[in-house]
């Protein structure tokens, strides 16, 4: 997929269309062929008034003279420069972000505009404005939008993003379905054009509680399909209890990796610590097994289910003096059968 953006494709397309030719004699017009269905198409059926916005002309403003919309899924305060360094470089090589931004005017703000899509070229020539180049400006076209009408577009640019979390998403989402479409994630989901089941697994992410998230070196680990395995744990007490404390070790463990230097612990690896902290057995308890002369033999484990494991060391032992060493082992646990 082309790094230009939902809407640029949308103005070329508009922009390179040919005149429409004569029409032909009625004999001579064939059947009209089915319009062509692709990508960027489907992306326009979740916003019919994308292709209108882009035919805006554009401005040029400081950063400094719009704020950022909160609807937007990305979390501005994540952004930094290494995360967004092949941008400032190519924003620094161009004189500017090729791909507008798209503000609308905030008459009772503070400032005189509103971001509500080019949160990652916003922060990139602020940045650069801050870093030696202060005559860089942020290029944008000027739009009137309702706030939900602000969220689908926002939503369509954003999907063509890969550098935005999925818990950043299901945050977004979660938020938007309360305040635009009354709590009911069929109609959002019908609104946006994307399936229920994907809408659901996003917000369901949302419920993990920030103990867990910590445990993960990124928001950017944190995948939508994490939710179906971990939600159902933490609903069992015992089980939350046992997530809570892996989660609080491995949250350690990455910060003294980072503090070091040292390769941060996979997301997958933290889902699998998590998930293999409610499956180990429950507390063992052991027992010395001892000759009559006092020699140890090894030892017997009791597990929760009452399961007998016997580990036995070598012994220069008979082995009628070592079975009469396990005999009150076996007699107590046909006892213990016996009252089952």
């Amino acid at each position: 997929m082309s790094r230009r953006s939902l809407i640029s494709e949308a103005l070329a397309a508009v922009q390179n269309e040919p005149a429409p030719a004569p029409p032909l004699p009625l004999d001579e017009q064939a059947t009209p062929a089915p319009p062509r269905t692709n990508y960027t198409n489907k992306r326009l059926e979740a916003f019919g008034e994308a292709a209108r916005i882009v035919k805006r002309p554009t401005i040029r403003l400081k950063p400094a003279e719009c704020s950022v919309w909160p609807g937007n899924a990305r979390d501005y305060t994540l952004l930094d420069e290494y995360r967004l360094r092949s941008l400032i470089d190519s924003i620094l090589a161009e004189g500017g972000n090729r791909i507008p931004a798209v503000v609308r005017r905030t008459p009772q703000g503070e400032l005189p505009y509103e971001l509500v899509t080019g949160t990652r070229r916003h922060w990139a020539i602020a940045w650069l404005n801050a870093n030696h180049y202060p005559d860089i400006e942020l290029v944008a076209i000027i739009e009137d939008l309702d706030d939900e009408a602000a969220f689908r577009l926002a939503d369509i640019e954003n999907r063509e993003r890969e550098d935005i979390s999925d818990l950043e998403r299901g945050a977004n989402y979660k938020a938007a379905v309360d305040r635009f479409y009354g709590g009911v994630q069929l109609r959002m989901a019908e609104r946006l054009k994307i399936s229920k089941s994907q809408l659901s697994r996003y917000i369901a992410l949302t419920e993990i509680p920030p103990l867990l998230v910590s445990a993960f070196h990124s928001p950017m680990d944190m995948q939508a399909k994490y939710a179906e395995k971990l939600l159902p744990l933490l609903r069992d007490p015992a089980a939350r209890a046992k997530l809570e404390a892996v989660a609080d070790e491995i949250a350690s463990e990455q910060s003294f990796r980072r503090s070091g230097d040292e390769q941060p612990i996979s997301g997958a690896e933290v889902m699998a610590r998590m998930i293999k902290a409610t499956t180990v057995k429950g507390r063992v308890q052991k027992t010395r097994i001892a000759a009559s002369s006092g020699a140890s033999l090894g030892q017997v484990d009791k597990d929760q289910q009452k399961m007998l494991t016997l580990s036995l060391v070598p012994s220069d032992l008979s082995t009628d003096a070592i079975l009469e060493a396990l005999r009150p082992i076996i007699e107590q646990a046909r006892i213990m059968r016996a009252r089952r």
